[in-house]
């Protein structure tokens, strides 16, 4: 059975799991629209994550997917943090900085997946890593769908092996963070890891990263992949939670002007740039999720100030195709083109 008849979607489309960008109402919207609406719950609580789940199920009926962070909390390194919080106030971002509080994440992928089943989730993914294979068979024994994020041949041998269900295949095109967990880091496009992947498993594929025309859908469903997904398309919709700065600067853009960059999270992650990433060009910085955790004041005060200097603009290489609208227009538009 295909993921499009196992997750009864009337396109071949899943909205991407956007952790601090997806809405309640965007997934929903996405259901409503014929697509695989997605929860984005990278950074989300426990509880949280079961009020997100819990609102969605108020409002439909319909199989939905959540996206949780499966990597692993690397540990404190007091010194390093130190300098990195340093580089932060060295490059004078903004004056408030030296007054953020330093609240360090703590993992929650465990207490996550259990809520995960306990809801009874149609289908779970996983970036940056995967679960082991005992929480892999629960989750199979609770009939959740599973899927994992692979951005290099090894990483699809690795969910290959491990039994996942399916791989969504990030290209080097894709906005927002590499999901890649296994070292070196690399950047293959879309096309080729695709064909990669193919020699090496006959698993269902997923493919993400750039797209954003129907002919780029087409093109990829003629490969043999089962669904593709789109996110950056979806950043800029009404039912988005992204400052109205993020939506503009991608809805403003005439051509790529995204770059891959460190300086937010401690992650590579694909955005469009700005004055933040060139003042943090070649300044120390923590691992992820620390840095996440020390330039979140920062984020905040830019998201409430409407300031894109200092927002993570995250948006794909095709960010200029981008038009704006409620999710359904947006998926409309899409199929009608």
């Amino acid at each position: 059975m295909s993921i499009v008849e196992e997750l009864c979607m009337k396109y071949p489309i899943i909205q991407a799991p956007m952790a601090g960008i997806t809405t309640v109402d965007m997934v929903v919207a996405s259901l409503d629209a014929g697509i695989l609406g997605s929860i984005g719950a990278g950074y989300l609580s426990a509880e949280k994550t079961r009020d997100f789940i819990r609102q969605v199920k108020a409002q439909t009926n319909k199989p939905f997917m959540i996206n949780l962070f499966a990597h692993e909390i690397p540990p404190v390194v007091k010194h390093e943090i130190a300098i990195a919080r340093q580089a932060l106030i060295d490059a004078n971002i903004d004056d408030s900085v030296r007054r953020d509080e330093m609240k360090l994440s703590n993992p929650v992928f465990d207490d996550q997946l259990d809520i995960v089943i306990e809801e009874g989730v149609a289908a779970c993914s996983f970036t940056f890593g995967l679960p082991t294979y005992s929480q892999l068979q629960q989750l199979k024994k609770n009939n959740i769908f599973t899927i994992a994020t692979a951005t290099t041949a090894e990483e699809v041998c690795a969910i290959d092996e491990l039994g996942i269900d399916a791989i969504c295949l990030q290209g080097q095109e894709a906005g927002g963070h590499r999901a890649s967990f296994i070292e070196p880091l690399q950047y293959i496009p879309l096309d080729d890891l695709l064909k990669q992947a193919q020699a090496i498993t006959t698993k269902s594929l997923i493919v993400a990263g750039g797209i954003a025309t129907k002919q780029q859908i087409d093109h990829y469903i003629e490969m043999g992949v089962d669904a593709v997904m789109i996110g950056t398309l979806l950043i800029v919709s009404d039912e988005s939670s992204a400052p109205s700065a993020h939506k503009k600067a991608i809805l403003n853009a005439s051509k790529d002007t995204t770059v891959i960059t460190n300086v937010f999270s401690g992650k590579a992650a694909r955005g469009i740039s700005n004055s933040f990433i060139d003042k943090m060009r070649m300044l120390p910085t923590a691992p992820f999720p620390y840095q996440n955790d020390m330039t979140k004041g920062i984020r905040a005060r830019a998201k409430a100030a409407n300031n894109a200097d200092n927002m993570s603009l995250w948006a794909g290489s095709s960010l200029f195709l981008c038009k704006g609208g409620s999710v359904a227009t947006i998926i409309q538009r899409l199929l009608s083109e």
